[in-house]
């Protein structure tokens, strides 16, 4: 146990943020972006906004990729959370 939980949520959640935009980099290009969103239970909207602006991956993984790839998905990659 951590006398300085906030820390660990911190960090857990800038893992996290690090691991959307390393799948976003990894995607590439809009339409495959688009596609992948989608498959994963994206809306048309927000797969479209994230798609749209391809190339920001770390401030598109902080706002509308969040919504896609939340903590559930994570959970069943079987990441462990810090916090």
């Amino acid at each position: 146990m951590s006398q300085t939980p906030k820390i660990w949520r911190e960090l857990d959640e800038w893992i996290r943020h690090r691991l959307r935009a390393i799948q976003l980099k990894q995607r590439k290009r809009g339409p495959t972006i688009y596609r992948e969103l989608r498959a994963l239970g994206a809306s048309s909207q927000s797969a479209g906004n994230v798609a749209a602006s391809s190339y920001s991956w770390w401030r598109n993984s902080l706002f509308e990729l969040n919504r896609a790839l939340d903590l559930a998905w994570f959970d069943r990659l079987g990441l462990v959370r810090l916090s």
